[in-house]
Parts: C-alpha cells; structure tokens; sequence
C-alpha cells in the first residue's frame, strides 16, 4: 500500500494558516512474483523462471510491460548480463488459458503487451541460459530483477536468486601413443579426466575408469598424476584386456575461476587427473 500526504492552505486579511494534514492510502490492486523453476546453476546451463501477476481489483489492468534485467551486475565501468534469453520459449497464460506469445525485446529482456483481468491472473513463463559472464565459484549467485509497470499502476519490482551448483562436472578424454605400434611394442593409453566444477570430485565421487583394451595389453603399468598407481588400485584382466580401477582410488581436483580484466568473461582452468596405461601389444 502506497501512503500520501495533502495539505491546503487558507489565507485571509493578509493572514496565512495551513491545514492539519491528510493522509490517504492508494491499495495496490496488483501483486507479484518470480520464482526460478531450480535452485542452482552450472556452466551453459539453463533456468526457467515464471513471473505470475494477480489482479485483487474490479477492473482489468491491460498493456503492462516487464523488464527483467537478466542478472545485469557492474564490472568495471560496464554492466555483464550473465543469462540470454532463449528465443521462442516464452508462454503467456491468462486465468490459465495459454495466449499468443506476447512481443519479446532484448537486450534487457522485456515484454509488453500483458493484461490481467479483474480478479484474475497473468502468468509469463520464460526460459533462460546462463552464459561466459555467470559467477561459477563456490557459493557464487545470479541475482535477476524484473519491474512490472504500465499506465495507473504502482510499478512493481521483484527478484529471484539462483546460487552455484557447488559440485564436480567431469569430463574424460584418451589419447594412444604411438600410432601406429609395431607387433609386440608398448602402448600408452592416457586418459585426462577434467573437472570443471567448483568442488573436487574425492573419493566419495566414487569415480571408476573402465575400459576393454583391443588388442589386449600384457605386462601393463600403470600411473596416476605421475606417481605409480597401486595394483590395489585396479583391475586388470590380460584375458579379457578389461581394465577397471577401484571407485574412489583417483580424485580430481576443482577447477579455478578468473575473470578477465578487460572484457569480464569467466575464464575456467579445470582441475586434472591423469591416468597412463602402458602395456605390450
């Protein structure tokens, strides 16, 4: 509810009195909120957000806009916006109903067009990707804003946060060494199992390197960040040529986070375990 004040002013004989004064309230018909359809994010991922706006009022309100300023923060002397709209994922819903899609603009994210009937309800739904500019530290956060205004009403601002997803993201890739092998040479397989998360993938990640060598190694050895990785640490089967280490033997460090100084994008140095496997064709 909006307060305001008045006061009028009586002169007479060249004499001047104010009144007392008057307070009134404006009872804001209009409500809203956004909510953020998950709680954390992580690199190029994406976020919906709903925006539901109710009308308690006996008169349609119609040709509202909403500006979201997508997570917009200062760097420097500019402002980064961490999140991109995805285009072609709006939908519009009144008292439930889907509309046609209303006009998009970007960049800020706005949409114009929107009506809310007495006593119902408008509901803007909208999908999001986060981008090079999206905080991926521990506890790191995107903060958007979005202001609802129009012709005889209050504009309105409302705001969701979505925190970092604090954990490992790995990825894995193999090399051979030489190419080609003569019969009977040795063979190296190198595996480097990248994290790009903001937490270390330890023993409790449980992770487990499985792979059938063909054609089979013999006599292998095998090290783990440079160090000799313990036969307790694997399985080998020279029969098979299955190799397997045991879960939670190799761990992998989080990746670190910069942020460029002249353009501000979130530059990633993984974290890096690398695994060798050498053995006799």
């Amino acid at each position: 509810m909006a307060q305001f004040t008045n006061q009028a002013q009586l002169s007479y004989n060249n004499s001047v009195t104010n009144s007392n004064i008057a307070v009134g309230e404006i009872l804001e018909v209009l409500s809203a909120t956004k909510t953020a359809l998950t709680d954390s994010y992580i690199r190029n991922d994406n976020i919906v957000y709903i925006i539901s706006i109710i009308n308690s009022g006996a008169i349609d309100i119609t040709g509202l806009t909403v500006t979201d300023n997508l997570g917009s923060y200062a760097f420097n002397q500019t402002q980064l916006v961490p999140l991109e709209y995805v285009e072609g994922s709006i939908r519009y819903y009144i008292n439930g109903v889907l509309q046609t899609p209303p006009t998009v603009t970007t960049p800020p994210f706005t949409v114009s067009g929107i009506d809310v009937p007495a006593e119902g309800n408008a509901i803007i739904i909208y999908e999001t990707t986060t981008n090079q500019f999206a905080p991926l530290e521990l506890n790191g956060s995107i903060t958007n804003s979005a202001v609802i205004s129009g012709n005889g009403i209050t504009p309105i601002t409302i705001s969701e946060t979505v925190e970092t997803q604090n954990a490992a993201d790995l990825t894995i890739t193999k090399s051979i060494s030489p190419v080609p092998v003569t019969e009977n040479g040795r063979l190296t397989y190198t595996f480097y199992i990248q994290n790009s998360g903001n937490t270390e993938a330890g023993s409790d990640a449980n992770i487990v390197i499985t792979d059938v060598f063909n054609p089979i190694l013999t006599n292998i050895s095998v090290t783990l960040n440079g160090s000799a990785f313990p036969t307790t640490s694997y399985n080998y089967n020279e029969t098979t040529g299955v190799f397997q280490s045991v879960s939670g033997t190799i761990t992998v460090p989080a990746a670190t986070y910069t942020q460029d100084a002249t353009d501000g994008r979130i530059v990633i140095t993984p974290g890096i375990a690398t695994l060798v496997i050498t053995g006799t064709v």
